[in-house]
């Protein structure tokens, strides 16, 4: 289990693969309250063929420190084992908040990245007043039950329970400072403005139910991307998890097309 230390935060990591293999490294970041393994079955398909590269942000999973007070600070961090690892371009990943540090990347070192995916993620947090205000009244509620509601509204109608349950144990046991941390990160994140600065191929993979990051925001930035595919799929906002499959198909069928 390899570590990076960056600053006085023990990154973990892996890296696998061949480093000869097809394409640059495929480098994956997942979202807020989870951990690398939420690429488990891309990790698994994609590795026999070219090298990837996944890692628990700070203060989630495996790695140490408080959570990123900016996604900016969590995008340095990325980008901190990317050198590390001589890693000079990729195609980048993101699940919702890893969506955001992704495109943060792609923003502040465009020629780091040669194709990005964004999974259940979006360019800028909006809320109708009445969502803002139940958004900002949420955290005052006491922490497990603010975990347990945002992570059981995650899913789509349908998912097994026990499954919801398991994972709202694995993100209570986050840290508060990261949870509260990386939420107040994620409200401040706006760059819908910017999509236009990106010039390389991206895909915009996002769930029907999805209503912590509703479609119609997913629309949006698709309208800003000059180059931007949509795939919608019947799942809610936990893509990874609910429908590991079809988005390991979608990402190999955006990794293999020309652009």
């Amino acid at each position: 289990m390899p570590q990076l230390e960056v600053d006085g935060a023990l990154l973990t990591y892996d890296d696998e693969g061949p480093r000869d293999g097809d394409g640059v490294p495929l480098v994956f970041v997942h979202g807020w309250t989870a951990d690398r393994h939420r690429w488990d079955h891309q990790l698994d398909h994609f590795s026999a063929g070219r090298r990837v590269v996944r890692l628990d942000l700070r203060g989630h999973g495996e790695s140490g420190g408080a959570g990123s007070r900016t996604i900016e600070a969590a995008a340095a961090d990325v980008v901190a084992l990317l050198d590390h690892l001589k890693i000079e371009r990729c195609a980048l990943v993101g699940h919702s908040m890893g969506g955001m540090i992704a495109q943060t990347i792609a923003l502040a070192h465009p020629e780091r990245v040669e194709r990005l995916a964004l999974v259940g993620s979006i360019s800028r947090m909006t809320y109708s007043r009445g969502r803002g205000l139940l958004m900002a009244a949420s955290t005052l509620v006491p922490f497990k039950l603010f975990v347990a509601a945002n992570i059981q509204r995650a899913f789509a109608p349908g998912h097994p329970r026990e499954d919801i349950r398991r994972h709202i144990r694995a993100s209570a046991a986050t840290p508060r400072e990261v949870v509260m941390t990386c939420y107040s990160a994620m409200r401040a994140f706006d760059v819908l403005d910017r999509l236009g600065e990106i010039r390389v191929p991206v895909l915009l993979v996002h769930g029907y139910h999805d209503i912590q990051l509703p479609v119609r925001q997913m629309l949006r930035m698709a309208k800003a991307y000059p180059d931007a595919e949509v795939r919608v799929i019947d799942a809610g906002h936990e893509i990874p998890l609910e429908k590991p499959a079809e988005l390991t198909a979608a990402l190999d069928r955006f990794l293999t097309a020309r652009g």
